[in-house]
């Protein structure tokens, strides 16, 4: 096993009546990511709860605060997105951060039926919110000029070809897709995305998390061998933690223990246990890992609902105790010290 690319994804979590707090607190946890010397900071994208409702705006600050460090959003329900605005918020994003921005994208529309009408116009039931959709972000953001070759647009100070702007041609290999079936695995290798997979896939053929996960990944690297993929676990390590937050840990994980155990409901979801424990038991459980050994890409994914001192204590952790055993150094030795 050795990992060369150690990233970490974070709810963004805030209080109701203070969001500014948490989210400047989400910020200073990049920054903190980038100091210990990770390679990514991820953040998730989440609508009608305490958590980032537009990863492409967070990263355009988020871009202003780092320097190096890769900026990840896993990942964007494409259901409530324009493929073209969206396309357009993450150039300019990208362009922000000087071609850093990783994006991932899933279908579906969580609280569809709270927002659908929200968002759409018409009978958004019918419309294409599945992989299709995506592709049209991928197609926009290939940047091809639009109209005929004698199409042009007048705006002040010049005459132009319209075509997606700011335009940064490196993105559209940067995009990426959270992939929990083989459909959605072989659709990420067939159209020529990176691949993410966390501790949420769907039991096809079998109850057992680990096989699941393997056959997916199998399928997407039959299609794409030398493609990026990226394997996210929750991992909490409790070595610098004091007591009272070690009990949190343990409590916090056995309430989760249940939903592992067996598939969950009609699509038969599949959980991967999270990894808690001291930094040995925490190592023994990832050389145990199947789907972890056959990958180079490792994302922490931090716990919903932390506390910012907590999560800088499990980067921390993970960093010092956790990472280098799997064969990870830092990109910048100097920015871990």
């Amino acid at each position: 096993m050795t990992i060369t690319s150690l990233a970490f994804l974070t709810p963004g979590n805030f209080a109701d009546d203070d969001p500014y707090t948490g989210l400047e607190e989400t910020l200073q946890l990049f920054e903190y990511g980038e100091r210990l010397g990770y390679d990514g900071a991820w953040i998730r994208q989440r609508h009608l709860e305490h958590g980032v409702g537009s990863a492409a705006v967070f990263l355009a600050a988020a871009g202003q605060r780092t320097e190096r460090v890769e900026l990840g959003t896993a990942v964007i329900p494409i259901g409530y997105e324009s493929p073209f605005r969206l396309a357009e918020d993450l150039a300019l994003a990208d362009v922000l951060s000087r071609g850093r921005l990783q994006v991932g994208f899933s279908t579906g529309m969580p609280h569809a039926d709270i927002l659908g009408d929200l968002v759409h116009d018409g009978d958004w039931r019918s419309f294409d919110l599945s992989y299709g959709r995506v592709a049209r972000v991928v197609d926009n953001l290939r940047g091809d000029f639009l109209g005929g070759r004698d199409t042009v647009i007048q705006s002040p100070g010049n005459t132009q070809r319209p075509r997606l702007q700011p335009h940064n041609p490196g993105l559209v290999d940067r995009i990426w897709y959270g992939g929990g079936s083989l459909r959605s695995a072989r659709w990420a290798g067939e159209n020529g995305l990176n691949l993410l997979s966390g501790n949420i896939v769907t039991g096809e053929g079998t109850d057992d998390f680990t096989t699941a996960q393997s056959n997916l990944l199998a399928e997407y690297r039959r299609l794409r061998s030398s493609a990026r993929v990226a394997v996210g676990r929750v991992i909490v390590p409790f070595d610098s933690a004091d007591r009272a937050t070690r009990t949190r840990y343990q409590e916090y994980a056995a309430s989760r223990q249940a939903r592992t155990l067996a598939p969950q409901g009609p699509r038969r979801t599949l959980f991967a246990p999270d990894v808690v424990g001291t930094a040995d038991q925490i190592l023994d459980q990832l050389s145990a890992d199947p789907v972890v050994s056959a990958v180079s890409e490792l994302r922490l994914e931090l716990p919903y609902e932390f506390r910012r001192e907590e999560y800088e204590q499990i980067l921390h952790d993970v960093r010092h105790l956790v990472a280098p055993e799997l064969g990870w150094r830092p990109a910048r030795l100097e920015a871990a010290r």
